[in-house]
Order: structure tokens, then sequence, then C-alpha cells
């Protein structure tokens, strides 16, 4: 019988952290049937503030665009130029929206002039343009290559496709009928202190860490907050993230058909590729290694987490400040271990 002392363990692993000055801010939450453990830690003062959710952004994101799969609008076999026509080039024609989805498209994770773009505080629409220009690595379908280029073209599929510019339309398709209130991508309705600063000094290459000279464009800089990529630069609750794990747990069909959602957390990718759900990762062995084959969620460079196993029901999300890149045993990993490990 599950009892409260194996959930403070998970707790502790980021009290610890904080406490040593490794972790500047965290919160976990945490349910497992009816328990559940949900505290905040450190620069966090409350459970409610919102961390820099890096790339748990991209499935968010995604279930925005499936909501006008959900009204027929298109098909995931759809090719990409139907959308974009001007997506031309070497077998770029053959790129579907499902490759898209699972990061077997041939496009690269990030843009070779990435960083000159966020230097030039570059709208949305400059990396769409971009991405668009950029030559494949291989064959659309033959190959996995995890890929944010791949998520701006989805999410400019959806801009096309609704008339909406994407951050209003996540909000008003996904964060609003899931009633996640400490949501945004950009900023939104979020207040600047309750949002967590990401340790910027232990970031991500790409993203400025370390350099003084990214301080107007790195992960805490007013023009990142303010663009809300849909593949990294949503901000959330850990509370929120729950939330929208749990549609997919037991759909309530607030956001799309319950068949939507099932479509999303089966792997689609062919045998012998990294398995994929539709903007997810699914099986998640190594991230989740005492999960079950059902697990499914995604991490984040800024150092967050979020799965969810509906075999075992249960849902852990772990948000931080300290980069995942920074170290090998992570507190979000740690923690979130503790929480897979549980028996019942």
């Amino acid at each position: 019988m599950l009892n409260g002392d194996k959930l403070d363990e998970a707790a502790s692993v980021l009290a610890s952290a904080v406490a040593s000055g490794q972790v500047r801010a965290a919160v976990i939450y945490a349910r497992l049937g009816k328990w559940i453990l949900h505290r905040a830690f450190g620069e966090a003062k409350s459970v409610d503030s919102s961390f820099l959710l890096g790339s748990i952004s991209k499935p968010i994101a995604i279930a925005a665009l499936m909501t006008l799969f959900d009204q027929g609008k298109f098909d995931l076999d759809d090719t990409v130029k139907r959308y974009i026509p001007e997506f031309n080039g070497y077998a770029k024609d053959r790129v579907t929206i499902r490759h898209l989805l699972t990061h077997v498209s041939g496009l690269p994770d990030q843009l070779p002039e990435n960083s000159l773009l966020r230097m030039c505080h570059a709208p949305f629409s400059e990396f769409v343009k971009a991405a668009i220009r950029v030559p494949l690595h291989f064959e659309p379908g033959t190959q996995y290559e995890y890929s944010s280029m791949a998520i701006v073209l989805a999410i400019e599929i959806a801009q096309r496709i609704s008339g909406v510019e994407f951050k209003e339309f996540i909000d008003k398709t996904v964060l609003q009928p899931l009633e996640m209130h400490h949501s945004a991508f950009g900023m939104g309705r979020l207040k600047a202190e309750e949002t967590m600063a990401c340790q910027v000094e232990f970031g991500a290459v790409e993203s400025g860490g370390g350099s003084p000279d990214s301080r107007d464009w790195d992960w805490n800089s007013s023009y990142w907050r303010g663009l809300g990529a849909p593949w990294g630069g949503a901000h959330a609750s850990a509370s929120d993230i729950g939330l929208f794990l749990e549609e997919f747990m037991q759909p309530t069909g607030k956001i799309f058909r319950p068949d939507v959602a099932k479509l999303m957390i089966r792997n689609h990718n062919p045998v012998g590729l990294e398995s994929r759900g539709l903007g997810l990762d699914v099986g998640m062995s190594t991230i989740c290694p005492s999960g079950s084959d059902k697990t499914f969620g995604h991490t984040g460079s800024t150092g967050t987490i979020a799965w969810a196993d509906p075999e075992r029901d249960r849902v852990c999300v772990v948000l931080t400040t300290l980069p995942a890149g920074t170290l090998k045993n992570h507190p979000r990993q740690l923690a979130s271990d503790r929480i897979s490990a549980i028996e019942k």
C-alpha cells in the first residue's frame, strides 16, 4: 500500500538540490491514483509558479494543431506543401504533417542562423521563412532526427488553416478549455514576478547559455518571453501540465474527441526508428525506466520533465530552473525516478 513517505522521498530530492544552491526554484506535481504530491521549493513561493517549459511546449502546441484535425481541416498524411506551397526542393514535396509531428521529416532541430535570428529579435515569421528554406538532412520517413523546426512548420500550418496567430490559437483551443490558468505561450496573462527565471549561466548554447552577450535574447530576456516559441517558449505551472497530461489519460473531450487524444499517444514511426506519438514521446524507456510501454510525455532543456502512465494511473511533472544539460543526474530526473519506481 502506498504511503506518503514514498512521495516525500521524491520531494526531498528537490529540497536538497535547492538547499545546496544547485537549483534556485522547483515545483513537483505527482498523482499516483488518489495520492497527490504538490510542493514548491526555493524561489518558487507558490505551487502555481510558472516555469519556462522548453520542449514540453511542443506537445501543447501540437494539441492545438490537432483540434483542426478533429474538425476535418487536414489529414496527417497531407503534404506540408499543400498548406505551405513555397516549401519545395529536394524531397520536400514528400514531407507530410505526420512526418513533422514524429521527427522524421529530415528538418534540423535548430537553424544554422538560430543565434543570429534571436540576436536580431526576429519574429516567429522569420523562423518560419528560414525553416522553409533549410535543406532536409535525409529522405522523409527514413530516419529519426529530433526537430524543433518541424514543429515551426506544423504551427505555421495551424496559423494558415485557422487564420489565427499561434499564441492566441493555442490559448483558445487548449489552455482555456483545460483551465490552465498559469500557462501561456509568451507571457499572456502571466505576471513576471510569478514566472521563474532560468539559470541561464548553465543554459544550452543555442539559447545563449553562459554568454554575457546574449542577455537580450536568452531564455530570460523579454524578447524570448514575448516570442512564446511553439518549440520551447511556453511558460506553465506544474499542475497545469498535470491537467494537460490527464486529458490524454482520461479524455474529457474539452479540446478534441477522445479518439484524437488516443491517436496522439500511440507510436506512429516504423519499426527501427525511435517511437514517437504526435508531438509526444511514447514509451520513454530512457526517461522513465520503471514506466510501462504506454508511458507518454516530454522533457525540456530548461530543466523540466513531464510524463503520464495510463497503465499505472500516475502522472509526474517536475519543473526546475536548472538547465537539463548541467548535470548527468539532474534533480528533475532523480525526483521523477522516485515517483516512477514507487510500487502500489
